[in-house]
């Protein structure tokens, strides 16, 4: 009997722990919409208000008339959202986090219908464009559910940024931007054509603003945008850093493989920059290269170019000369006229070059004097991929007989055996212009 009374007190005393954390984590959250009215919101700038519904908030999508934004009153820095939300037909719903009224700050994800669409990736809303594409988790591709009721969570904490759709983990960036900012909801009509073209519907919205911890994602890509730095979670996944920001240390002169070029480069400001021709004289820089060899691997660098200038990342070297190799081309495709040399484009921005033309450059391109993202991954199958901007823009095969053929018909028919060599340095080139890099960072494959 006495053992039966204890037992009975134990599962009280858990009873009432279970129901005090479920109370005390339901507190931790607070609703943003009530299901009934606005409250707690400012409508802008469309002629259409947003109507409420059975619980819902809905934004019809018209041609004739704009539904405009919702803002939140209250301003947030750190904090974890989770929301629902139905596309219907065409339109496209917004939500907006650390924004302002202007819209010159904060980030953005866009959720519609269309089909190879880039839903729960992340967009800067002060003029940097995709931060995390599609194509950089092609795994999450199916987490979304055109028609239905969709999940969606949102990860602003300290420096990360992190996505999920129905649970599914669909973006990682990491940025320093700490400005707190409103939360804002919206339609953009996705075809012009229709009278109207749809609604977008959310509810179940909240938010978490204490006691926050971060869930980590492991698996999935990073954009670290902090310059020469590397996350757990980048580390966890085999990366690390070529150029530490400070120092030279693991790079030097191509001509002599024993130390950093005297003249033509200079390291400051968290960057390692060619230095431009002078006026009066000829600047003798020198091409430099990793004291490293690698063989499969995927290298990743944001660079920055002046007006005019031409430059390029080389692997694949060693046959035809120490600075003969496959190249990952950087040039301002408007001013410089080797743009428009070679075929086809291909040696344009991002291109193999002389080689393979790059796609899509005119969508992704930042300009002269502005930041851009290259990647390079070349698999341990001889396959090859360049990047920029976290887009796609070519692929081909070290070795295949159309590279083969392409080598034949190129400046470097003359080199046998050109390409495919087993290991070898990265290279970046010294080309009398300005050129700056900063985060490059490699992992072997």
């Amino acid at each position: 009997m006495i053992h039966t009374m204890r037992n009975v007190q134990l599962l009280l005393i858990l009873l009432i722990f279970n129901v005090s954390v479920s109370a005390q984590h339901k507190r931790e959250w607070s609703s943003l919409f009530n299901g009934r009215n606005l409250s707690g919101w400012n409508h802008l700038n469309g002629e259409l208000l947003p109507q409420v519904q059975r619980g819902e908030l809905i934004f019809p999508a018209s041609t004739k008339s704009s539904t405009g934004k919702l803002l939140t009153n209250n301003e947030f820095s750190n904090f974890i959202l989770e929301l629902e939300l139905m596309v219907v037909e065409n339109a496209n719903g917004v939500i907006s986090f650390q924004t302002q009224p202007d819209a010159n700050q904060g980030y953005k994800l866009i959720i519609n219908n269309a089909a190879n669409n880039w839903n729960g990736s992340v967009y800067c809303e002060a003029g940097r464009g995709w931060l995390y594409t599609g194509e950089l988790n092609p795994m999450a591709a199916t987490a979304y559910k055109p028609g239905q009721w969709n999940h969606l969570r949102i990860e602003r904490i300290g420096n990360n940024i992190r996505t999920w759709i129905n649970n599914v983990p669909v973006a990682h960036v990491i940025d320093d931007n700490h400005v707190a900012g409103f939360i804002a909801l919206q339609v953009d009509n996705d075809d012009a054509t229709e009278q109207n073209s749809g609604e977008v519907r959310f509810k179940n919205i909240r938010i978490k603003t204490a006691n926050l911890k971060p869930t980590e994602t492991p698996d999935i890509y990073v954009v670290n945008l902090i310059p020469n730095t590397l996350s757990k979670s980048e580390v966890e996944q085999g990366w690390k850093l070529l150029f530490d920001g400070k120092t030279s240390d693991g790079w030097v002169n191509v001509y002599n493989n024993s130390s950093f070029p005297e003249e033509g480069w200079v390291i400051q400001h968290g960057m390692i920059a060619a230095v431009p021709d002078r006026p009066d004289a000829r600047v003798r820089g020198a091409c430099i290269v990793t004291t490293e060899k690698f063989r499969a691997f995927e290298l990743q660098f944001e660079f920055n170019y002046a007006e005019g200038a031409n430059s390029g990342v080389k692997y694949g070297l060693g046959n035809g000369g120490v600075t003969i190799g496959l190249e990952y081309q950087i040039l301002d495709d408007k001013r410089h006229p080797d743009a428009n040399g070679g075929t086809l484009g291909n040696r344009r921005l991002s291109s193999l070059y002389d080689l393979i033309p790059a796609e899509r450059l005119g969508e992704l391109t930042n300009g002269p004097n502005e930041w851009n993202y290259g990647k390079v991954i070349l698999f341990p199958d001889n396959r090859v991929e360049h990047w920029l901007n976290g887009v796609k823009v070519l692929e081909y095969v070290r070795g295949s007989s159309i590279y083969n053929v392409l080598v034949a018909h190129s400046k470097y028919n003359e080199f046998k055996g050109f390409g495919p060599m087993e290991a070898s340095p990265i290279l970046l080139q010294y080309h009398q212009d300005e050129v700056k890099f900063r985060s490059i960072k490699i992992r072997e494959l």
